[in-house]
């Protein structure tokens, strides 16, 4: 009788040796697979911190058209404030106009013309233009964004 759950114990073991055998060349196989050139699909959050990141850098020369840093218009504290505001407001839109299900632009269009129209010569006014220039074609044309609006030198 002793002998049969030493049998039973043994097989266990032998099984369960496989097992983990089995499993560590299935995840040394896995490891060794060839790495693609193309980057991984993007998050929601990460194309959201992208966006932050971009939108909120200062003008450079390759942009859409070439601002001069020089010629911005100097705002007054409150000015900066209130174009400040009204631009985290139009990003907080744009955010959520990217969410599946969410998209209507219409928010951040009102808030970038809003700043476009109070503080036009602003550092503000041309972030505010790449922001609109950024939305995608065919929303573009349901909010009547005209060339001028995004690139005021193209008339």
């Amino acid at each position: 009788m002793n002998t049969f759950w030493l049998k039973a114990a043994g097989g266990v073991v032998i099984v369960v040796g496989l097992i983990m055998l089995v499993n560590v060349f299935k995840s040394s196989s896995s490891k060794q697979k060839p790495k693609t050139t193309e980057a991984e699909p993007n998050t929601f959050y990460d194309t959201i911190a992208q966006d932050d990141k971009r939108l909120r850098a200062e003008p450079k020369t390759s942009e859409r058209y070439e601002p001069n840093v020089a010629d911005f218009k100097e705002l007054s504290e409150e000015e900066k404030v209130d174009a400040e505001k009204l631009f985290e407001m139009a990003l907080f839109h744009r955010k959520q106009s990217r969410l599946p299900g969410m998209a209507s632009y219409k928010l951040m269009v009102d808030y970038c013309r809003q700043i476009i129209q109070k503080y036009p010569d602003s550092e503000y006014a041309w972030k505010s233009r790449r922001m609109l220039g950024d939305i995608p074609t065919r929303f573009r044309q349901q909010y009547n964004i005209t060339e001028e609006e995004i690139n005021p030198q193209k008339k």
